[in-house]
């Protein structure tokens, strides 16, 4: 409790872990609240909750109760999937893709991500399981860091279009992105290009300062 009092007045960490793919997690107290960073972002919870709350709401949350089947691909702490869970109170299947078990054995410690029952999480590269999964999805959320660095083939035509097929029509995909530089924002406005008039695209600057979301509804 101490602890929790301290830390709206400077961030008090509680537990650190060496990844050898996110290099280092860290718990940490931050304004009374538990959030999971890496080196030099936070991954899940606090400012990152936020964001992709924000984007879940531009969908609507009573839209998002009506789905069947939602993927998230980069899960971390899992704070986007509690937000589903315990906010919107989606009772349809959550499937959630993590390469490193590390920040799982995190999320179920810490916050308690396993205690969700509608939850399937899949250790697995997200690119790998896009490719081999059968189902099809109503909501595909992609939050996808190393730490201040998304991978590239995020926004590859080849990904692009296997998570499109993926997608059923009316479903949406949220996608949160990191801007840094203008070769960020460029890199966005090609990747917005990529999808044709089959598709609702909506993108949101500066949601958190450097990120940018984008809302992709498959149309009819």
């Amino acid at each position: 409790m101490f602890k929790k009092l301290l830390s709206y007045f400077i961030p008090v960490n509680i537990y650190k872990k060496n990844s050898a793919i996110s290099q280092k997690l860290e718990v940490t107290y931050n304004n009374g609240q538990l959030v999971l960073d890496s080196k030099n972002t936070n991954y899940s919870y606090g400012s990152l909750q936020r964001i992709l709350r924000k984007g879940l709401d531009y969908i609507g949350f009573e839209r998002i109760r009506g789905f069947n089947n939602i993927l998230v691909l980069g899960v971390a702490g899992g704070s986007v999937i509690k937000t589903l869970a315990e906010e919107i109170k989606f009772q349809g299947k959550i499937t959630g893709v993590e390469i490193d078990p590390a920040a799982i054995e995190i999320a179920n410690k810490y916050f308690g991500l396993d205690k969700i029952e509608n939850l399937e999480i899949v250790i697995d590269d997200a690119f790998e399981f896009v490719l081999k999964t059968k189902e099809k999805y109503d909501l595909i959320i992609i939050d996808i860091f190393q730490d201040t660095q998304m991978p590239n083939f995020l926004f590859e035509e080849f990904f692009i279009d296997r998570i499109n097929f993926l997608l059923n029509v009316n479903g949406f995909i949220l996608f949160n992105t990191m801007t840094l530089t203008q070769k960020d924002f460029d890199r966005n406005l090609t990747y917005r290009s990529r999808f044709s008039s089959k598709y609702s695209v909506r993108m949101y600057p500066k949601v958190e300062t450097h990120n940018e979301l984008f809302t992709i509804k498959k149309l009819g």
